[in-house]
């Protein structure tokens, strides 16, 4: 007779379990986020505090143009004292020869006086015709000087053809003579005033070329503040 014998338990395939995790310390897991998070917020401030091209190249343009402008202010301010000096003899012999009210002149000039005073104006006229461009303060004080020396030496030319003119009709053109030194002495000031501010942007202090020997005729002056001084 078979016998059978029952299997024993420690025959049976026994299933291998994985081992346990070993938990990680909560104090590495801290760690670790906090060097991911100065990670972060080291590439957004790299993003959002570089400078930015354009606003650097803009910056750079606007220092350039300031340095010009200082530039270009104080060599408009030499070329402006050296016409004051060469023009004022002319508009008071103008003036004189051209009393406002149709008075009889004070002064007839002769005829090489006249011919001297439109070489006068005629190198005034094309000293300031050459206008490079600059900031729009410097570019009106330019253009204002311009158009007065324009304007005065139109006013010497007039007074110049008046003369050739019988009398029956000189006395018109001369009153139109007039008015027109009148204008260009008067832009003149205009011209004067805004340099004298353009100076003081640029950081020379005030500087005053007004032309001195035609008081009385509307035209801004001076402000009597020191020259130099801010």
């Amino acid at each position: 007779m078979k016998t059978w014998t029952m299997p024993s338990k420690t025959a049976r395939s026994a299933r291998v379990l994985p081992a346990p995790e070993t938990p990680r310390p909560a104090r590495s897991r801290y760690a670790i986020g906090l060097v991911a998070a100065i990670a972060v917020a080291g590439s957004l401030g790299y993003l959002f505090g570089a400078p930015d091209p354009a606003e650097t190249s803009a910056a750079e343009m606007r220092a350039a143009e300031m340095k010009r402008d200082v530039q270009q202010v104080t060599e408009l301010t030499s070329m402006a004292r050296a016409t004051a000096g060469e023009i004022t003899p002319v508009m008071a012999g103008l003036g004189e020869a051209l009393p406002p009210g149709g008075a009889l002149a004070a002064r007839t000039p002769t005829d090489a006086e006249v011919a001297d005073w439109q070489r006068v104006m005629k190198q005034a006229v094309e000293r300031h015709a050459v206008t490079p461009s600059g900031t729009t303060a410097t570019n009106v004080a330019r253009g204002a000087f311009r158009t007065a020396v324009d304007g005065m030496a139109v006013a010497v030319d007039t007074y110049a053809f008046c003369r050739t003119l019988g009398t029956d009709v000189r006395a018109g053109c001369l009153d139109v003579a007039r008015r027109q030194r009148t204008t260009g002495v008067m832009t003149w000031s205009v011209a004067a005033t805004q340099l004298d501010a353009v100076n003081v942007d640029a950081g020379n202090g005030h500087q005053h070329v007004y032309l001195s020997s035609t008081p009385g005729e509307g035209g801004m002056t001076a402000d009597g503040v020191p020259e130099g001084s801010n």
